[in-house]
Order: C-alpha cells, then sequence, then structure tokens
C-alpha cells in the first residue's frame, strides 16, 4: 500500500493521539505536519483562537464539560479531538459543573476544608467574602483575573491580574483586601490549588478568619463570583478585545471603577455595590437548598451524595433547579 493511502488513514478529530496514528499507518508523523500545515507556531495560534472559543461558551454556558465543547467547537468548523479540548479546558482552568472524571485535581498534600455557607443569611459587609480565578483571552495570549468580593454588597475589594496560575498573585490579592477593608468571619474559595496551598491559607488563619471551600459540582456555592466573571466579560472584555497585560490592567481598573461606584445592581435594587457595602444597608445574600425536604428536616443538598438517605449514587440534581435567596 502507498504512502499516500497511509496517509489517508490519519485523521486529527480521532480520540487516537495524532502520534499513535502514524506510527500505526507507519507514516512520518513530519510528513503528516506539513500536509495538514501544523506547524508548531500554526499550532499556537489555533490553539489561542479555540480558546477564546472556549472561554466564550463557558461563559455563557458554564455547565459545559468538554465532551459538549467538541461538540460546539465542530459545529463551529474546528477539527477537534477530546483529548485536546481537555487539554486547553486545563490551561484556562476551566471545568464543567457537573461532576466526572478529573474535572477538577486536587494539590494532594493540601487540606480542604468544609463548604460552611449552606444556609447562612449574609445580613452585613464583611461576614462573607470570596474569590476565584478567571481565564482572559488576549489579543496575543491570555492572562489569569483574580479578585476578592463581599457577598453582602457584591463589591470587587481587590484584583490582581497575572500569566500564569500560581499561587502568589492571589495571595496578593488577598494581602491587599485585608489591608484596605478590614476582615471577614469567613473566607470562601473553590478547591483550587492556589486556595488550599498553605501560603493562601496560612493569611486566613493568621487573620483568625474561618475558611470555607466550594463542594465539588455544586453550581450555586461561589455563585457571586460566577456572576461577576460573566458581567466583567460580557461588558468589558469581549467588547474591548485587549493587546496585552499594560492594557488589561487599564481597562480593568476602569471597569472595576464603574462597577463598583457607577453600575446599578438589580439584586441591590438599584444601587451600587459601594454604597450598599459603605452604608450596610440594601444588600444581603444566601444560598438556600429546597428540594422537598419537610419542615423540620434537613434541606436536602444541592448534589446528590452517599450522605443522602435518598442517595444515587453519582448523581446531582440540576443546577437549574436550585433555589437562591439574594435579597
Amino acid at each position: 500500500m502507498s504512502e499516500d493511502e497511509r496517509l489517508g488513514w490519519i485523521n486529527g478529530a480521532e480520540e487516537l493521539p495524532l502520534i499513535r496514528q502514524c506510527a500505526l499507518a507507519e507514516v512520518s508523523r513530519a510528513t503528516v505536519y506539513r500536509r495538514i500545515g501544523n506547524t508548531g507556531e500554526d499550532d499556537r495560534a489555533q490553539d489561542l483562537l479555540l480558546c477564546r472559543l472556549i472561554d466564550e461558551e463557558y461563559t455563557n454556558r458554564p455547565f459545559y464539560g468538554s465532551r459538549r465543547m467538541v461538540v460546539f467547537l465542530r459545529g463551529q468548523g474546528h477539527v477537534v479531538n477530546r483529548k485536546r479540548v481537555q487539554r486547553l479546558m486545563r490551561e484556562i482552568g476551566l471545568a464543567g459543573m457537573a461532576p466526572g472524571p478529573a474535572t477538577s485535581i486536587k494539590h494532594p498534600k493540601h487540606k480542604v476544608y468544609p463548604y460552611l455557607l449552606r444556609g447562612v443569611a449574609v445580613t452585613r459587609p464583611n461576614q462573607v467574602w470570596s474569590t476565584d480565578v478567571t481565564y482572559i483571552r488576549l489579543a496575543r495570549g491570555f492572562a489569569y483575573l483574580v479578585a476578592v468580593i463581599d457577598w453582602y454588597s457584591r463589591k470587587v475589594l481587590s484584583w490582581r491580574i497575572s500569566n500564569s496560575m500560581d499561587a502568589s498573585f492571589c495571595v496578593d490579592c488577598l494581602e491587599d483586601a485585608l489591608r484596605e477593608h478590614g476582615k471577614p468571619d469567613v473566607f470562601n474559595s473553590d478547591q483550587g490549588s492556589q486556595f488550599t496551598s498553605h501560603a493562601f491559607t496560612d493569611v486566613l488563619k493568621r487573620e483568625g478568619i474561618a475558611i470555607s471551600m466550594d463542594g465539588r459540582g455544586r453550581a450555586l456555592d461561589n455563585i457571586f463570583v460566577e456572576r461577576l466573571w460573566r458581567s466583567v466579560k460580557h461588558e468589558d472584555v469581549y467588547l474591548k478585545g485587549y493587546i496585552n497585560m499594560a492594557e488589561l490592567m487599564i481597562g480593568l481598573a476602569h471597569y472595576f471603577s464603574y462597577y463598583n461606584e457607577e453600575r446599578p445592581h438589580q439584586s441591590l435594587s438599584y444601587q451600587t455595590p459601594h454604597a450598599v457595602y459603605t452604608s450596610g444597608k440594601g444588600g444581603g445574600a444566601k444560598i438556600v437548598d429546597k428540594f422537598g425536604g419537610a419542615r423540620g428536616e434537613s434541606p436536602a443538598p444541592l448534589r446528590c451524595t452517599g450522605d443522602s438517605p435518598r442517595a444515587e449514587p453519582g448523581q446531582r440534581c440540576s443546577a437549574a433547579c436550585a433555589v437562591m435567596d439574594t435579597a
């Protein structure tokens, strides 16, 4: 059989890695790369394009995992397999809300703290703060954004950007918030290694702050930061198309000033976060479980687990069914 015929077997959309396909077909990888124009530089440009598409779709549909994202990208005309999409989603720090194999990998030596805010009424500023990291696309690359937000007022207390996902810029953001705004009773985050690191949790312990962490697959545990990311991206990042980190820094400084001091929030009766944070009136938050429990019973969890007598292992309730009181 000729080499041309064997080259016809190679398909970049297959789940089987390209290197393995080349070995089975007994053809040179260099020949395959030349034929499909897949040079290292082209690869990176294509990866950046795919990351932008993934980020936009995930912002609109955060319940999408890698399988659905593959379907979406193929629908946009891109030849991708699931392995590539998983790699890109890991690179930009995204994972679908539905639980599944290896969607969130915790650091094996870091302690994970329990979630403390289920059913807790947030009635004043500085009662609960939370944080998260999100991916921000640039014209020639990407950056990561971390922010600390006050749950009662939705005010962004501090933020930082970085070109890597290490813990240092998260710690710097936390220290700045503590320095400028005092300290909360409870600090909530997800289970990402940046927030479970000793560098981060030691700051909270030093200040005597109770540490709370989202449960895996619980879509609403950190809902206020997720809503912030949606606003930042749709109202600023996607519209401005920042070129580099310097532009992004200036642009986000303007946006967060607007977000805190000028943008009216429906959940705050159209007051601004800064006004509510300063006055201590008109805000509040509460994450509530309401899945059929009778009065006097413990509320059912958002995600069914082995701890629930009605649980079916591996199943969870739809995030769309969750009830949240933000008044």
